[in-house]
This record gives structure tokens, sequence and C-alpha cells, in this order.
């Protein structure tokens, strides 16, 4: 699970964890009090209670019963419970309030007073305290009682509690779900018509279009979402490009031979006695012709993916002694010598297309020999080294510049040491691909001694199932 799922997660378990506190929370507080205001009759009966338990424990187990009582009410009770016996001590040693004495009637029992006797005679008067039974305040005169006296206090003890708003705990439970809901929709759909509005721009074709700086500080599907669609775009880019300049090349390419073949044409008709040697100039020009389409057809059929031959297993050694004999037959004219040394021998087993492997390595050792001197020499070396098959094809000729070396694998690429009518450019640009799609790679490095090496390398174990999916 990603990034982007934690953050939806976490999101919304803590709008829901919020919502469900406020919630909790406000049904809580009012069944408390609801509980408060049923408990609050019940705690003025608790007091006369004390009063008639005291009365019983006096009679029935004398003052030790009525100490250990008022131990215990003293620790639970609301009002505080005196008992003084006959000689004007209170029981518990605790003093007298004054107010109570004073505010008590003195030769009755009441809900605050009771005096007691037992079956020896023995007497104890029991005094409860509360807070309403101290001495008021004088009655104000009445010239100046014009005004009601002031509510005591909400939280006053002795008056009732208020009710909590529940409602409004509620209210922030939800207001908490609908903002983080806000905050959710909005960290969403920000960065979504971000690509929408990029995916317009490439529609209307707008291909320098990125997107990843407005995504802001996404660490996430949505960020790498970002980043996938900026690779895309720069794809798309250099692929549309490439294909502009293909088609521009093309063009170019086309113009010289067909001027010629029209040139031979007028020519043919001017001079009908030589139409033997312009029929010859019209063939060679439709020779290029046809080699010039052959090898874009190949190189837009290998760019695009596409193939009709069936993959097999094959020995790289075995058919690299097949191209070096077809080039040591052709150098025989200049004088070169093409020299193939195998060291991988029974290591070279490839999965893929031959056919096209052939021409990919024909064409580089073409390209070798063509810029060779003569009497030159082409060393070819094929070594497995690393566990991967490692081909090199080093010629002694002039070289290339070091900023044309990544260019010269591009199509219609000829160098400044290119010969004059030595080809289209498109020989090597098919030999990479053809390279690459047998999960191959090829570099060019100038020589120390001087002269062009360049290097294919396999990895063996890899090249089986990549060219097997190819097929």
């Amino acid at each position: 699970m990603g990034r982007l799922f934690w953050k939806f997660f976490l999101a919304f378990w803590l709008a829901l964890l919020l919502a469900a506190a406020g919630t909790g929370t406000g049904v809580w507080l009012h069944k408390r009090s609801l509980e408060q205001e049923k408990e609050l009759p019940l705690a003025k009966m608790d007091e006369a209670l004390w009063l008639r338990t005291a009365a019983l424990a006096f009679q029935h187990g004398g003052n030790e019963a009525v100490r250990h009582l008022l131990s215990e009410q003293q620790r639970t009770g609301q009002a505080q419970l005196l008992a003084v016996d006959a000689q004007g001590h209170e029981l518990l040693g605790r003093p007298l309030p004054p107010h109570l004495l004073e505010h008590v009637p003195q030769g009755q029992d009441s809900t605050n007073r009771m005096l007691i006797t037992d079956r020896n005679g023995q007497q104890l008067l029991l005094l409860l305290d509360r807070p309403n039974t101290r001495t008021p305040p004088p009655p104000a005169p009445r010239e100046h009682a014009t005004k009601p006296p002031p509510p005591p206090f909400p939280h006053q003890p002795g008056s009732e509690p208020p009710k909590p708003p529940a409602g409004l705990l509620l209210a922030f439970g939800l207001l908490a779900s609908l903002a983080f809901s806000a905050l959710a929709a909005w960290y969403l759909s920000r960065p979504i018509r971000n690509l929408r509005w990029a995916l317009r721009q490439v529609e209307e074709g707008r291909l320098d279009t990125r997107v990843h700086p407005l995504m802001g500080r996404h660490n996430d599907e949505i960020g790498d979402l970002g980043a996938d669609f900026d690779r895309m775009a720069h794809q798309l880019e250099t692929l549309v490009n490439a294909q502009k300049r293909l088609l521009h090349d093309v063009s170019h390419e086309l113009r010289s031979p067909l001027a010629r073949l029209r040139i031979a044409v007028e020519l043919a008709r001017q001079q009908p006695g030589q139409i033997a040697t312009h029929l010859d100039r019209i063939e060679h020009e439709s020779a290029r012709l046809d080699r010039l389409v052959g090898e874009v057809l190949t190189l837009a059929r290998l760019e695009s993916g596409m193939t009709h031959t069936p993959g097999e297993r094959f020995s790289l050694g075995a058919l690299l002694a097949d191209v070096v004999e077809d080039a040591r037959f052709e150098a025989t004219e200049s004088g070169c010598h093409v020299e193939l040394s195998d060291l991988a021998m029974g290591k070279d087993q490839l999965f893929g297309e031959p056919e096209l492997l052939h021409r990919a390595l024909d064409n580089i050792i073409r390209n070798a020999l063509q810029h060779s001197p003569a009497h030159g020499q082409v060393a070819i070396h094929l070594s497995n080294r690393d566990g991967k098959l490692v081909l090199s094809i080093a010629d002694n000729g002039p070289g290339v510049p070091e900023n044309e070396l990544h260019s010269i694998f591009e199509p219609f690429h000829r160098g400044r040491h290119a010969r004059k009518g030595s080809g289209y450019g498109l020989g090597l640009a098919i030999a990479r691909r053809a390279i690459e799609r047998h999960a191959g790679s090829i570099a060019a490095s100038n020589r120390p001694e001087g002269g062009l090496c360049i290097t294919i390398e396999w990895p063996r174990d890899e090249v089986r199932e990549t060219a097997r999916v190819s097929a």
C-alpha cells in the first residue's frame, strides 16, 4: 500500500474519530445532566436520614456507635453532622458553629436539630450544619430594595448545575468532519486539475508542458504520477522531434537522386545516341533510391517494435564468422585486413532474430572498412566477460570527434570525416536499434593509437527473456 493510501486512511479515520468523540461527549454530558437532576432530591433526603440513623445508633450503641457514624459521614456526607453530649462536648471534638445554635430553635426538633434520649435517660443533641442554616444577612432597607437579589453564581455550591450544551459538541464534530473532508477533496482535486490542464496542453501539441512543478509537495503516488507524466511528455517530444527530423532528412536524401533521375531522363530524350549511358545512370539512381527506402523502412520497423520473424537460438560466433567472411571478400579491393578472435566459443548462445543481427553487424563492419585507410586493419574481438558477451570492432581510421561520438548512431548523421557517397547515415542507426532489440547496448570511443572502436555488450542471462518477449 502506497503513501496516498495512508494519507486517505489517516484523514478519514481522524475525521470519524473527531465526529464520534464530539457526538459521544455530547451524549455523555446530556445523560450526566439528567442523572444529576435525579440525584438532587435524593441528596436532600440523605441529609434527613443521617439524623435518623445517628439517633438509632445512639439508642442501640451509645456514644461509641455515634462516633463511628460521624467519622463515616464526615468523609461522604454533603452536610456536617454534629453530636453534643449532656456536658456540651461534641463527640469528635469539633467546635460548634455559633450560627447553627443561633439559627436553629432550641425548644423543638426540626430537619436540622434532634434531641435523643436513650433507655438510661442519657441525652444527645444532633445538629445538621447545612449551608442554608447560616445566619442570613440583614435585609436591606425598604427604600433600597427595589432590585431583587442577584441569583446564585452558576458554579456556587448548592446551586443547580447548568446543563452542558450537548448540541454544540455535536456541531463541532460535524464541522470537524466537514473540514477534513473539504481538505481531502482539495488535496486531491488540485493536482488532478493540474494533470487535466497538462493533458489538454499536450493534446493541443504543446509537448514541452511539464506538470511536476505544479504538484507542490506531493511526495506520494500523485507526485509520482506527475513525474511519470513529465517523462511521458519528454519521451513524446523526443519521438515527435525525431520523426520530424527523420521526415526532413528523408525528404532531403530523396531530393538528390530524384533530381539526377529527372536530369538523366531529359538527357536521354535530347541525346538518343547515348541512351544506353543514360539508362545505366537511371538504373544506378533507382538502386540508390531502393536501398534508401529499404533502410528507412527497416529503421521504422525497428523503432516501432514491429517484427515478423520468430525468434530462435543461435550462436553469435558462427553468425559473426559469416559476416567477417563477406567483409573479407569486399576488403580485397582496398587491401584491408579483417581479423576475428573468438574467445567466447561455446558461451555465445543468444535468442532472437539472427538475420536482423547479421545486418546490424554487417553495417558496423562495413562502416569500419569504409573509414580504414588502404591496407588498414579491422580487429574484431568477441569475449565473455563478467557474465556478458562483449564484441569490439576497432579500425585504424581517422576516428570521430568527441562531440560526435553519441550522434553517429542517429539517423542520417554523417560526420565531418565521412566520405562522399559512402551512404545515408542509416547503417549505424539500424545497428543500434537491432542490438537494443536483443537487450544489448552499443557505444563508440576513439582509440588512443588512432581509429574508432565500437563496443557491444549483451547480458546473456537477460537476452533470452527479452528477445523472446520481443519475438
